[in-house]
């Protein structure tokens, strides 16, 4: 809506600049409607998110009463830094805002039959797959259709310059995995206070720099697809991150509100479409590396208890594993967080200068 505003700019500035501008534009909003959401939500939802009864036993006192739903605060701020401060004329844009509100929408579904019913059993798992997969397989083909014909089934080989293996329209279902997965995934980490925020401030911070990259005449010096108009995505990364920050505020332990499904579900989503439009994939499973780990552990308690009726990990996803073994729960965020950020780091390094 203001982008316009910076048209006299060369492309790279103007995104750096509204970048900057639409970080500290959600930060501000989150922090400023955090606390009135957080009492709106008390209002309506009474006793609070429901604790699961196979959790951690001291979850069940703790975090009892904790209103849900706390994703509301980041993506009012984003989104409204998003629609002020991107070019709202870029499909990749609209894809993205198109993902994160239609996930955000099925995680606060869920969130709101969960308070309702006070369960932590929610929509069917078949049901969510469903509208995930569905809108999922819209967002791909848009982006597809958008991205250049040379690059656009192509998986890119990270730390290599022009290195990509074409998948046709393999591709298709391939992305849909992706954008899916990564939606879970980040729900799944989701279980103790500070934890998926956190991961996620560093994901799309490493996001941001490699769509800043990839969009912008400079990914001709790095090892990095160029892709045309990608770089406004590296505003709504900005955003969300000022987004995310808010709410980690309110989030920090003692949690007074939690992110819930429809927060997790929304970012998730948004990062796999991020990652998707830059083409980079295999660079998304290093970078959230964290999210990989934590879907993993509780994909092989399941498939291991069902058919031995014995456990591989104390208790799944795995930040519970560290619980049970006696981390205190501040203890497992900081070090999956240091651990996310390193992560980070290495994802980075696939973008070595190669010089003129």
């Amino acid at each position: 809506m203001l982008a316009s505003l910076f048209n006299s700019l060369s492309e790279t500035d103007s995104a750096l600049i509204r970048s900057f501008i639409a970080f500290f534009t959600a930060l501000i909003l989150g922090l400023a409607f955090g606390n009135k959401t957080i009492e709106f939500l008390k209002r309506h939802q009474g006793k609070g998110q429901p604790i699961r009864a196979d959790g951690p036993q001291s979850h069940i006192e703790s975090k009892k009463g904790t209103p849900t739903m706390g994703g509301l605060i980041i993506i009012g701020s984003s989104l409204t830094s998003i629609l002020l401060w991107s070019e709202l004329s870029n499909p990749f844009v609209w894809c993205c805002l198109g993902i994160y509100l239609l996930y955000g929408l099925i995680g606060f579904s869920d969130d709101y039959v969960k308070v309702k019913k006070q369960s932590s059993n929610a929509l069917s798992g078949p049901v969510r797959l469903i509208l995930e997969f569905s809108s999922a397989l819209i967002a791909i083909l848009i982006i597809s259709y958008y991205t250049a014909e040379d690059t656009r089934f192509s998986l890119t080989i990270p730390y290599f310059k022009n290195m990509a293996l074409n998948l046709w329209w393999f591709y298709v279902p391939f992305a849909m995995f992706v954008l899916v997965g990564t939606a879970n995934s980040v729900n799944l980490s989701d279980g103790l206070d500070g934890l998926a925020g956190g991961l996620c401030v560093i994901a799309f911070s490493a996001f941001m720099i490699i769509l800043y990259i990839g969009g912008s005449t400079l990914a001709e010096n790095f090892a990095t697809p160029s892709i045309s108009g990608s770089i406004e995505i590296s505003i709504i990364s900005a955003a969300v991150i000022g987004g995310c920050i808010s709410f980690l505020w309110f989030n920090a332990p003692p949690a007074k509100i939690f992110m819930g499904d429809t927060g997790s579900l929304a970012l998730g989503g948004l990062l796999g479409t991020i990652a998707i439009i830059g083409k980079q994939e295999i660079l998304l499973a290093i970078i959230g590396g964290i999210f990989v780990i934590e879907a993993l552990s509780d994909i092989i308690q399941v498939f291991w208890y069902k058919r031995t009726k014995r456990r591989v990990f104390l208790m799944a996803p795995i930040h519970h594993h560290f619980e049970q073994l006696g981390w205190k729960e501040t203890t497992v965020v900081l070090r999956f967080w240091i651990v996310g950020f390193l992560l980070g780091i290495i994802g980075l390094s696939s973008l070595p200068l190669i010089g003129e």
